[in-house]
């Protein structure tokens, strides 16, 4: 097992930074101060699931011998906040330039979804552990 990790915090309810093993992350909590604006945390997803694809793409094609000269991915989630709060479809397509067939596509598309662990994570319960630690004073 490997464990990821990153770090997040905001201050005065400010733009919220994400701390990653290489980069900052800025993800938009409020619309107070547009010039701080960045993607939501939805988008965040989204782009992290387009990035997954992508990655997993690109080595499935490897894998194949498929000549795959570009990858377009585009992902929309659909949110209904009367229903829940999360998505309530997410759907993903898939535009790769390549001169395989579409029998060879079909089988890159079915290798790609079984191997992306963000696919995975969407489509089975993950558990999740929600820990609250309050911040506190010690006095001596």
């Amino acid at each position: 097992m490997k464990a990821i990790n990153v770090l997040g915090y905001s201050r005065n309810n400010e733009q919220f930074v994400v701390k990653t093993q290489n980069a900052d992350v800025r993800i938009s909590n409020n619309n107070r101060f547009p010039e701080l604006d960045g993607p939501n945390p939805f988008e965040y997803i989204l782009a992290g699931f387009a990035g997954c694809i992508n990655a997993v793409g690109q080595n499935v094609a490897k894998e194949l011998g498929l000549n795959l000269k570009s990858l377009q991915v585009e992902i929309t989630g659909t949110i209904n906040q009367e229903e829940r709060i999360g998505f309530n479809k997410i759907e993903i397509v898939l535009k790769p330039t390549t001169d395989a067939s579409l029998k060879i596509l079909q089988a890159w598309l079915k290798l790609v979804q079984q191997k992306s662990p963000v696919y995975d994570n969407l489509i089975n319960p993950t558990p999740v552990e929600l820990i609250l630690f309050k911040e506190y004073n010690y006095a001596a």
